[in-house]
């Protein structure tokens, strides 16, 4: 049959343009296009064998062939598939928007072959316009196809712009090879991207196609020394080049076998190899679901938090595959971010492999994937809690502070977060000085405690000497310790805990309702009646630094301490914030002086001599500069501080 010119749809056109200068911005992703399509036509010759085996001509060895020609500038791709009839390739690879694997998996659905191992979930070739990648790094790409049975080859040939030839040519073998031209920007010593260097070609299909269930081969050059019979080297001989033929993928993905059939080690080895750690992972999960959407999961929880796990520079997501095949590196929608620590894959077949990904990452099956896989995890981690409670505090000391982050986020996002996570996070606590549960607070809660306790501290060491502290130890209720910046912003956002407010030391009324607290409010209003004009005089010393001074029913040893107003932020949130570039919130601070303590007999003298007198004023600047170093906060001017400071100690 003479050669015929056909031109492209118009929508071809249009597609095709859009598609290599645009939608394509990974060149080297025509390479797994080209091996899915090939794998494809591979399954389909396997399945017409199980009915006609005379349809494999006697070639029963299924393979891949990558051939670089590196003084033609050619890179062949070639299969013995199903391959293709004349008027296929016109229909198929003529209409860019037309799938012959799509038209093939509806046949497929009819004929519901019960004892075939071949399913439309295995297919891997329904890209539909995956072959047209090609133009991206060609100039002009080459068809060769014979279909099996037949007798007659077809040659397709074009430039990608808008048209296409197809002619009659001879081939022996059934399959496809496709030979692309490479354009110069792709191949040579001075390309970005070189697409005929062998070894950057065995780590594109390591990369993208390692698990195809086909072997996919290529020869590569090699030097070696002339030995003798013993197998010595032969002294000052020259190296003789030889061809070896290799198989460049492994083609079974662990994932895809029985959990029962892995070994610990295995599953550690193929960790460390695919995702670059060193470490052992803390633990496995191996997920296999069937339903709605099908999917196969291979998460890790790493033995070790990276050090940037919490940088903007992190680059959270589990591997995407479809069918075996990477579609994506870091899939961002398949986790929530308190989850950002588990690395990970995952493989479904349900999934649509849009050239787009924006709406790859939309799609619905994507989301039922992901909120499947988020409880999975979450209920194995309150499992550990509940079993293991060693295992689940290591857990907690490398990743914990993504769970308190989770939290927080909720404030600014909505979502169930709080719900599934408030029972996993755990508070150092001043009862046994260790780490428990809200849960386990809340049980052990004397009937008079209406709150939850909470101080914050650069360390628990600093927590426990803290002034707040005393009206609580003295009834030996419970205090937990937040010695990380995100724990206060935690509880901000939890609000309260199985009916119970979270109260911080530092922060209002500590709620306290017993006959204790009856007899020290008596007593806190009778000080603060007797010393009426001391606290105003002292507030006006003070200025606009202090909201208000007050006498405090909190205190028990120290001299003085600050607090802040219920409603607004505390002290030590004011500082993360300021520490973080937003110091827009201000705490309200209130100066709070224990009546008994011998500084405010002192300072009650002074003052009887005269408020404007200067030891007066620097007696109230010096005590409200001691309340600021028990907070850890600076005074505004240390040596005016210290200055004062060596005044009063030469008096």
């Amino acid at each position: 049959m003479a050669k015929e010119t056909h031109e492209f749809q118009a929508e071809t056109k249009k597609l095709l343009d859009l598609m290599v200068h645009s939608i394509y911005t990974n060149h080297e992703i025509f390479l797994r296009e080209l091996i899915s399509n090939a794998s494809d036509a591979i399954d389909k010759v396997h399945f017409a064998s199980l009915t006609n085996r005379e349809i494999l001509e006697g070639d029963e060895n299924y393979e891949i062939y990558i051939v670089p020609d590196k003084e033609s500038h050619t890179l062949t791709i070639s299969d013995n598939g199903i391959g293709m009839s004349r008027q296929e390739v016109i229909d198929d690879i003529g209409t860019i928007a037309k799938s012959g694997t799509k038209a093939f998996l509806e046949k497929l659905k009819e004929a519901k072959e019960s004892d075939s191992d071949i399913t439309d979930k295995d297919m891997i070739g329904q890209f539909g316009v995956g072959f047209y990648s090609a133009f991206m790094v060609a100039e002009k790409a080459v068809i060769k196809t014979r279909k099996a049975g037949e007798k007659e080859a077809t040659r397709w040939e074009s430039d990608g712009s808008g048209s296409f030839t197809v002619e009659e040519c001879e081939k022996e073998s059934r399959g496809t090879m496709i030979t692309l031209y490479l354009a110069k920007e792709f191949y040579g010593d001075g390309a970005e991207e070189n697409f005929l260097d062998e070894y950057h070609i065995q780590s594109l299909v390591k990369k993208y196609s390692d698990y195809v269930r086909y072997p996919i081969k290529m020869n590569f050059e090699t030097e070696e020394i002339p030995r003798d019979e013993d197998g010595k080297p032969i002294k000052d001989a020259k190296p003789e080049k030889k061809i070896e033929l290799r198989t460049l993928n492994s083609m079974k993905p662990l994932w895809t076998r029985d959990k029962k059939d892995i070994t610990k080690e295995e599953y550690s080895e193929f960790y460390k190899n695919q995702f670059h750690e060193w470490e052992e992972p803390m633990d496995v999960f191996h997920i296999k679901a069937e339903g709605t959407v099908e999917y196969t999961a291979l998460m890790y929880i790493p033995g070790k938090a990276p050090f940037n796990l919490y940088h903007a520079d992190f680059e959270p997501g589990l591997q995407l595959f479809s069918r075996h095949v990477f579609i994506m590196d870091k899939c961002k929608d398949l986790l929530p971010e308190y989850l950002r620590f588990v690395k990970g894959l995952v493989d479904s077949p349900d999934l649509s492999l849009n050239i787009s990904r924006e709406l790859l990452q939309q799609s619905r099956e994507l989301k039922v994937i992901g909120k499947n896989l988020a409880n999975t995890i979450l209920k194995k981690l309150a499992k550990l809690l509940e079993t293991d409670r060693e295992g689940y505090e290591k857990f907690w000391a490398e990743f914990g502070k993504s769970l308190k982050i989770g939290i927080y986020g909720t404030i600014y996002t909505g979502g169930d977060a709080k719900e599934k996570l408030k029972d996993l996070i755990l508070f150092y606590s001043s009862k046994e000085k260790k780490l428990v549960t809200l849960k386990e607070y809340k049980e052990r809660m004397p009937e008079s405690q209406k709150k939850i306790y909470f101080a914050t501290g650069k360390d628990t060491n600093v927590i426990d000497e803290i002034p707040q502290m005393e009206a609580l130890k003295s009834r030996g209720f419970e205090v937990l310790y937040f010695t990380d910046p995100v724990d206060e912003f935690t509880v901000e956002a939890l609000h309260e805990y199985d009916g119970k407010e979270f109260q911080s030391v530092s922060k209002g009324d500590l709620g306290l309702d017993d006959a204790e607290s009856e007899q020290e409010k008596k007593d806190t209003e009778k000080a603060e009646k007797e010393s009426g004009d001391l606290l105003k005089d002292i507030k006006e010393a003070l200025g606009d630094k202090v909201a208000e001074v007050k006498i405090s029913s909190r205190l028990k040893s120290s001299a003085v301490c600050l607090v802040a107003d219920q409603y607004g932020p505390s002290l030590s949130m004011e500082q993360n914030l300021s520490d973080m570039d937003n110091p827009m919130f201000k705490a309200k601070r209130i100066l709070e002086i224990n009546p008994n303590h011998e500084l405010f007999k002192k300072l009650t003298t002074l003052h009887e001599a005269g408020k404007d007198d200067a030891g007066f004023k620097d007696y109230c600047d010096l005590l409200y500069t001691q309340a600021l170093l028990i907070e850890g906060i600076l005074p505004d001017d240390p040596v005016a501080f210290a200055n004062k400071l060596a005044k009063l100690m030469a008096k």
